[in-house]
């Protein structure tokens, strides 16, 4: 048996896996080719991928349900017959992976990504991630600290991207909430929204705490929204050495 799981934006591989799965139905002696779907476009194009009785893929999995696979591709590998197929798309309002340390494949590398938040709350009428990823939710800050402290200290890595849907909303609430306190917009933007009440560690200082506990580290961040760009996040750029002065904007 042979296990293909194809995320992102990887169509081609995804494609010629299909095929092979195709040619190995056609030829039963040959084994069997599983193929798995993973991602928010998965969680969008689950009834094309598995519609029929031969589906083009055996195993659909959202963002949030990664942690449900071995769940999955047991209950199409434990099938008695081809065609079975199994999905779990269901979004959360909490899941972060905070406690799963992804695996390097450059392990040589000097550089590194670190997830802090995942969804985003805008609802622009452009855009599909609230909808794929979900509303935001942030990784608590001690999980964000251990994981670049072990990227530092075991790894050798020299520089750190900060990765979010929408990075600078951060917002960890794992240590309380201030009061009534909210999240201020940057004067210029205006929201239809209720405002989101502010956690104990805001983005500003996230990035603060990992750039004064690492001087010797670079920490960049992606993609921010221009709306949370409060001035204590330009301070932090401005006065720390170890966070270039470069700002990535998707201009959308």
């Amino acid at each position: 048996r042979e296990v293909r799981a194809v995320g992102r934006a990887r169509w081609l591989e995804y494609k010629r896996a299909v095929q092979r799965k195709t040619n190995v139905e056609k030829r039963p002696r040959s084994g069997r080719l599983v193929v798995g779907v993973l991602g928010c476009m998965a969680e969008r194009m689950k009834t094309t991928l598995l519609q029929g009785a031969s589906p083009l893929a055996d195993v659909v999995c959202g963002p949030d349900s990664y942690r449900d696979l071995p769940r999955l591709l047991a209950s199409v590998l434990a099938a008695e017959k081809p065609g079975a197929a199994a999905y779990n798309v269901q979004l959360s309002l909490d899941e972060t992976y905070a406690d799963i340390a992804p695996v390097r494949r450059d392990a040589q590398s000097v550089s590194a990504f670190v997830s802090v938040m995942r969804g985003c709350d805008n609802l622009c009428s452009y855009c599909i991630v609230p909808f794929t990823r979900g509303r935001e939710r942030s990784r608590p800050i001690r999980s964000i600290q251990d994981e670049v402290r072990r990227l530092v200290e075991d790894q050798g890595v020299r520089e750190v991207v900060l990765l979010g849907q929408n990075v600078n909303s951060y917002n960890d609430r794992s240590a309380g909430v201030v009061g009534d306190e909210v999240v201020p917009t940057v004067n210029g933007f205006r929201t239809v929204y209720k405002a989101k009440t502010a956690g104990a560690t805001l983005f500003a200082d996230l990035l603060v705490s990992l750039a004064d506990a690492h001087p010797e580290v670079r920490f960049r961040f992606t993609s921010p929204h221009p709306k949370d760009f409060p001035e204590a996040l330009l301070e932090a750029i401005a006065t720390r050495p170890n966070i270039p002065n470069q700002i990535h904007l998707p201009l959308q």
